[in-house]
């Protein structure tokens, strides 16, 4: 529950309040002094009557009514503290800074109870416990540093971890980036990372509001709620980066040690993300950067002229840009020989577009021209611009200054002497810019976000899925586990799957006359053990009735084979599509590379189920092995729209049978014209 007196209040109360700023208390008062906080400021310490200037009380009991309280006392105090001030100081917004609550001790987790149930009753806002606070251009309520630059357009910060917000600002403001609030929810006992995106997407304002947000996500507690109103928010025309941490092993623990979270599972993760269309990010310097990304005009395409000082740099953006998948190409003809001419003897202009140390402004200036008004097949423009020590360099920022102004592509400053430049920075700074330090940092968080995919639309793909006949064959099943062949081809079938023609039996005569029929070469395949390549239960390329017989009678004396799999030896590439249920987040989809390379490579993306051919083919796009998918070096690609179209049909089985656990069907063979299922098998858990 987010309420007005915790975003806007008219008077607000430090428990705990200090002298000693290198105490929360103190700290959290100093900021909101500093940050020019216009209601009544009151503070409670039982040895005080004043602190730092604003009028103190020995004890809660004994303050006027007061509409926001912040406490900074120890955990076993604050639930009595929260009782007197809702119930009689009709207190109905609390910031709990301290820790020893749940994070640490059974014990402490009955103080956090106990403070909810009183912050429910009066219908009152809690943010934290063992949090930093909330800062927004109201009031700030935070006992850290730095305090950014505030703005209603700035951008929105809500971050999981107290410690990790405070990081990722000071990364930010060395960048210039502006912030609307900064939310640290800490243990998030009533007000979590979902609450607040939830008020913000039920309460945006188009032209008020600020449109970019920054998540930083330890515990993905409601993933449904994250992806309603993180979607809807971009849908009105916000942009979402998140770092969701502690989704490798080691990684869980430390988030569990932090506040209690448990990480899904990486793959859900990125899953959700694709599905809402937010651009994840991997660390602080990543999220920042593609914060200030947002901050600018819109990309438009994926063409890059890169115009520098430093040969360098320019290269290593070129290398960041391409393995991105973004183009930095090549300029030439005549526009490019004719801007040549006008630069120093030396100059390059093939792009990246060297001017030399010794390039003047001028040089600068003519170059942001071209690129705007005649190179037309670049979309953005990366510059570079720092100094080696000889000049000043405010001259040369004030035409990037001028051109960002003016120009209608894209202008990214590069400007990484902010030691030598120091003065010259900061003042591009504070004419309202962002700087990118660092060239290569930039160019994969570019990437990041042309690769990201829109929010994903919410119907279910039908055509061609019998869904009746699906829940017939999901009841028939008699047991839970990996279920018979029969029902797996079943299954597929209903999905509108394509699956090769196969025959299990323990019978030899019946296994020799399915092969005539279909044809030799075959594969045979035993039925039983999970793992059939481990037990040597599978043969490829059986030419004739003599080899398949004799690895009919050897396959059959391996324990726990209960029959052999006949079917025709395919040809082609081979392809994969599996899927695993994930408590809280469903079934998660998987495609990529088949065979082994699924394990060796790990070349696998991830979507939400159920998906939709968009969604289908941007998680085809982002597979690292995607030019073996579409063909290269003479080698024909494969059917990329039937792939999809596999993929959505299984999306739309598995929201349908829901039972199903987990996967995978490996290979799918895939040529130019078709995709079909070769192997396939389905475990399944039934309700009680």
């Amino acid at each position: 529950m987010i309420t007005n007196q915790l975003l806007r209040p008219a008077s607000i109360v430090v428990v705990g309040a200090s002298n000693n700023v290198h105490k929360p208390g103190g700290a959290i008062l100093r900021n909101l002094i500093n940050g020019g906080y216009t209601g009544e400021l009151r503070a409670v310490n039982p040895k005080e009557t004043e602190v730092q200037g604003v009028t103190a009380y020995a004890d809660v009991k004994d303050i006027p009514e007061t509409e926001l309280a912040i406490l900074a006392i120890p955990a076993q105090m604050c639930p009595d503290a929260v009782e007197v001030l809702a119930a009689e100081k009709q207190v109905r917004a609390f910031i709990i800074l301290s820790a020893g609550f749940g994070e640490e001790t059974h014990e402490g987790a009955l103080l956090e109870d106990r403070i909810l149930e009183t912050v429910n009753k009066y219908g009152a806002s809690l943010i934290g416990p063992n949090c930093i606070g909330l800062m927004n251009t109201w009031h700030h309520s935070v006992f850290s540093q730095p305090i950014p630059q505030l703005h209603p357009q700035g951008v929105d910060l809500i971050s999981s971890s107290g410690a990790t917000a405070v990081f990722i600002l000071e990364s930010a403001v060395t960048k210039g980036l502006q912030f609307n609030s900064v939310w640290s929810v800490g243990n998030a006992k009533q007000i979590g990372v979902e609450d607040v995106l939830q008020y913000m997407d039920e309460n945006f304002r188009q032209e008020e509001d600020s449109k970019i947000k920054l998540l930083y996500i330890e515990s993905i507690g409601d993933p449904d709620r994250l992806l309603f109103h993180a979607s809807s928010l971009i849908k009105k025309g916000c942009k979402i980066a998140a770092i969701k941490a502690g989704s490798s092993e080691s990684g869980s623990r430390a988030a569990s040690s932090h506040t209690g979270a448990i990480a899904s599972s990486d793959s859900a993760v990125e899953a959700l993300f694709r599905k809402a269309g937010i651009v994840r990010c991997y660390s602080r310097e990543e999220l920042t950067t593609v914060g200030c990304i947002f901050t600018l005009p819109e990309l438009r395409g994926k063409n890059f002229a890169i115009i520098t000082h430093a040969g360098g740099p320019g290269v290593m953006l070129t290398d960041a840009l391409s393995k991105g998948g973004l183009n930095v190409p090549k300029l030439e003809g005549p526009v490019a020989d004719e801007l040549k001419s006008k630069l120093f003897p030396g100059a390059a202009v093939g792009n990246p577009i060297d001017i030399l140390a010794t390039g003047t402004p001028d040089h600068l200036r003519l170059c942001l021209e071209y690129c705007e008004e005649k190179f037309e097949n670049i979309d953005a423009v990366l510059a570079i611009f720092g100094t080696p020590g000889l000049v000043t360099m405010f001259e040369m920022y004030d035409v990037l200054h001028e051109k960002m102004q003016t120009c209608s592509k894209p202008i990214f400053p590069i400007l990484p002497s902010i030691n030598t430049a120091g003065a010259e920075v900061a003042a591009f700074l504070a004419k309202g810019h962002v700087n990118f330090a660092d060239e290569v940092t930039l160019g994969t968080a570019l990437s990041r976000i042309m690769n990201a995919p829109r929010p994903a639309a919410n119907e279910i793909e039908l055509f061609g899925v019998d869904v009746p006949r699906i829940r017939r064959i999901i009841d028939s099943i008699p047991e839970d586990g990996y279920i018979q062949p029969h029902y797996v081809q079943a299954l597929l079938h209903a999905a509108g799957i394509p699956i090769v023609e196969e025959f299990v039996s323990a019978n030899k005569d019946e296994v020799l006359a399915f092969a005539r029929r279909t044809g030799f070469p075959v594969v045979a395949k035993v039925v039983g053990p999970v793992h059939k390549s481990d037990v040597g239960g599978v043969v490829l390329n059986i030419k004739g009735e003599q080899h398949l017989a004799f690895e009919f009678e050897r396959m059959m004396q391996i324990p726990e084979v209960t029959g052999i799999l006949v079917q025709p030896m395919l040809k082609g590439t081979e392809l994969f599509v599996g899927a695993k249920y994930e408590e809280k987040f469903g079934h998660v989809v998987l495609c990529g590379l088949g065979g082994i390379f699924v394990e060796v490579l790990k070349d696998v993306s991830s979507g939400l189920a159920p998906l939709s051919y968009e969604e289908a083919y941007s998680m085809i796009h982002s597979l690292r092995a995607y030019k073996i998918i579409k063909g290269t070096r003479g080698q024909k690609g494969v059917n990329e729209d039937k792939f999809a179209e596999i993929i959505v049909r299984l999306s739309t089985l598995l929201r349908f049978a829901t039972e199903i656990k987990e996967m995978d069907i490996n290979p799918l063979l895939a040529t130019e014209k078709h995709v079909i299922a070769v192997d396939a098998r389905i475990r399944i858990e039934k309700k009680e």
